[in-house]
């Protein structure tokens, strides 16, 4: 492994363009690696992040057909939304660009039509799904069919996602096209194959030999592929949007999104030297030469593209770099259930910054301290509220607003002399002895986690030290040594502008603003003559406000009502039962009658009694709906519709006499069913 690098080559997994970014790609991707990108920048090295939207590949195509507009007007409006919300969120890309550009296409094309002529694909012929009606081959997803496994009728060619089952379009069955509806029929295609396991021993030396320091996630996973033994991949597929395969005989055939996608990277690097040659330099220092340092960060979702394929495709190059680490996460959860695009469980950042505007560095915060960076881990609207109101209100933001307030209740805004430390005050500056170390080799390593709750830290020190000095009290003796405490207070102060500066970019640039700060360095963290004596505060703001409950609340009701919708739309009835004869339904008298009385039956937590009139005389019946209706005496005066004729029965010592109607709706709640209009005590149903 080598370390004897003079740049740094950072790229982050590209979006897919058929829909806005949530919080998990937040988490996982960007937020880490702007953290890395920032703190690089901070120590003055040679770094750039490249980003882009992915925007080829069968989803966008089917979005396009279901909205009636073209693919390109799909990643269009989505590419727009993507970039706008990373450049709220403060993610500082050198470039941020898209697949489907001219440079993209010629640049993949180019990639493929190199391979190719040093005979790096292997050709075959295989039989796929085609519908004779639309006259075109089927990508997975636009054949759906019933699942083998269990017996969803709606599963799709690559998975079924009612039981999560990976399936090939040949394990359905019943298949259908979502394009005509017709039964597709096998027809003979060609392809190209990148062929995988001629690669598979140098992969194996390269990964578990030489890279054992990547993250244990990342490395089991890439183990894992290995031992099962690579197969040859397609890289091209039948598709008419993407990049065209650049070869004679390939009409109506593109480049796969997994080969295409990658090469994005380069594509969108050549691009931002050609515009800033001045200030990047010739795009292939950054990919060819030795003396780069590649890191991408992604998702674990695609660990195995990173780390086996596209690196694969490099070395059959031969004239690329190779990534040096792969810090993939895992993925981010929300409210103990799977962030879910297609069920819009989610957390969008779009919809993010409309609610809560200008708070972007507290979802930072909360993201960072959250990361899933070897488990999966979890978002709650509660942990949010409570991070911002108990660490970044109660304890960062507290510390500075008292320090800078002091400062100019006491020295008019001015740095006060330094005097004499105390033993007090030297312990304090011991524990801030290690921290630049400390942070560094955190960031290093990518745990980012860790190297956040370091700079808490920082502030929690601060924080106790004003607390356990109180110089309000000293104030009125002693102002040589308020002015002290004050002054190791703003030089605490001026240090955390800098350990923040990578995870709280926006509020870091607020506190260097109070303190008259305009830039800050890397190298002077850990220092305590950041502020001369008599440097000019400026008057101070809060960095942080409290979350109160019912903004969560209202977050938590909004993931609720999603849900709740989710479920109505999935809901499938039950299969009608057996057909009865119309005799028998008709020795059913079901009649209307208002609800005298309803109070639940002690010791029976699911079930009411009723007493109703019932056009006749008063009976009384029991229904087990009581976890419904827990206000039951708002039922008084309401009516109801019964079966008058069911034999009576014995229920808690309770004579039951009849039965209650009600609907299990799709939630399993079950609702009365009464009458819109009131109508006459003892009227029959038909």
């Amino acid at each position: 492994m080598s370390t004897n690098f003079k740049r740094t080559l950072i790229t982050t997994a590209l979006p897919y363009a058929n829909g806005p970014v949530h919080i998990g790609h937040l988490a996982g991707v960007y937020v880490p690696a702007d953290i890395y990108a920032r703190y690089m920048r901070l120590k003055g090295e040679e770094v750039v992040m490249i980003g882009g939207s992915d925007e080829h590949g069968v989803p966008i195509t089917i979005k396009a057909r279901n909205e009636g507009i073209t693919p390109q007007e799909v990643v269009d409006r989505y590419h727009t939304i993507i970039k706008d919300s990373f450049r709220e969120f403060g993610i500082t890309f050198d470039v941020y660009s898209r697949t489907s550009s001219k440079i993209h296409h010629k640049t993949a094309s180019d990639f493929f039509k190199i391979l190719y002529d040093k005979g790096e694909f292997i050709e075959k012929t295989s039989e796929q799904y085609y519908d004779e009606e639309a006259k075109q081959f089927l990508a997975d997803r636009y054949i759906t069919g019933k699942c083998p496994h269990c017996g969803n009728e709606r599963a799709y060619g690559d998975q079924c996602e009612a039981c999560g089952t990976s399936l090939s379009p040949l394990d359905l069955i019943e298949p259908k096209s979502t394009i005509s509806g017709s039964t597709p029929v096998l027809k003979e295609t060609h392809h190209w194959y990148l062929p995988l396991d001629k690669h598979e021993a140098w992969l194996r030396e390269w990964i578990l030999e030489n890279h054992k320091e990547w993250k244990t996630n990342v490395y089991g996973q890439c183990k894992s592929w290995l031992d099962m033994g690579l197969q040859p991949r397609a890289v091209s597929r039948d598709l008419d949007w993407g990049v065209p395969v650049p070869v004679e005989g390939a009409e109506g055939k593109v480049l796969y999104v997994w080969f295409d996608a990658p090469i994005g990277y380069i594509s969108n690097t050549i691009e931002m030297c050609e515009k800033e040659p001045e200030k990047y330099g010739n795009w292939e220092k950054w990919w060819k030469d030795p003396e780069t340092k590649l890191v991408h960060f992604i998702g674990k979702d695609n660990i195995v593209f990173h780390c086996i394929v596209f690196p694969s495709m490099l070395k059959a190059d031969g004239s690329y770099i190779l990534p040096e680490n792969v810090p993939a996460n895992e993925f981010l959860n929300l409210e103990g259930d799977k962030i879910s695009t297609s069920r819009n469980w989610a957390v969008w950042l779009h919809e993010y910054l409309h609610d809560f505007p200008g708070k972007q560095d507290v979802l930072r915060y909360v993201l960072t301290a959250n990361a899933p960076e070897t488990k999966d881990n979890d978002f709650t609207w509660k942990d949010f509220q409570a991070r911002n109101n108990n660490e970044l209100v109660a304890i960062f933001g507290n510390f500075v607003n008292r320090a800078l307030v002091l400062t100019h209740k006491y020295f008019d805004g001015k740095v006060p002399a330094a005097g004499e430390a105390t033993d007090y005050d030297r312990q304090t500056l011991e524990e801030f002895k290690s921290v630049q170390a400390e942070m560094e080799r955190l960031l290093e390593i990518y745990r980012f986690r860790d190297a956040q709750k370091e700079a808490m830290n920082l502030a929690r020190i601060g924080n106790k030290y004003l607390a356990d000095m109180e110089p309000w009290k000293l104030a009125k003796t002693d102002m040589t040594r308020v002015a002290a405490i004050m002054n190791l207070s703003l030089q605490i102060t001026a240090n955390l502008a800098i350990a923040f500066e990578p995870f709280l970019p926006f509020s870091a640039q607020k506190l260097r603003e109070m303190i008259g700060m305009p830039e800050c360095n890397w190298a002077h963290l850990g220092h305590f003559n950041l502020l001369e004596e008599g440097h000019q505060l400026n008057e101070p703001t809060l960095l942080f406000e409290k979350i109160e409950d019912s903004v969560v609340e209202a977050q938590v009701q909004k993931l609720l009502d999603t849900k709740k919708a989710n479920e109505a739309a999935a809901y499938k009835a039950n299969p009608v039962k057996e057909n009865v004869a119309f005799e028998d339904f008709m020795k059913m008298d079901i009649r209307v009658g208002t609800v005298l009385d309803c109070q639940k039956v002690p010791k029976a937590d699911k079930l009411l009694q009723f007493r109703i009139a019932d056009g006749l005389e008063e009976r009384t019946i029991l229904s087990g709906i009581a976890k419904y209706y827990p206000n039951s005496e708002e039922l008084i005066g309401t009516q109801v519709c019964f079966i008058a004729n069911f034999e009576p029965r014995k229920l808690r010592g309770i004579m039951s006499e009849g039965m209650i109607l009600s609907a299990e709706d799709a939630d399993g709640k079950l609702v009365l069913i009464q009458p819109r209009m009131k109508v006459t005590n003892g009227v029959e149903v038909k």
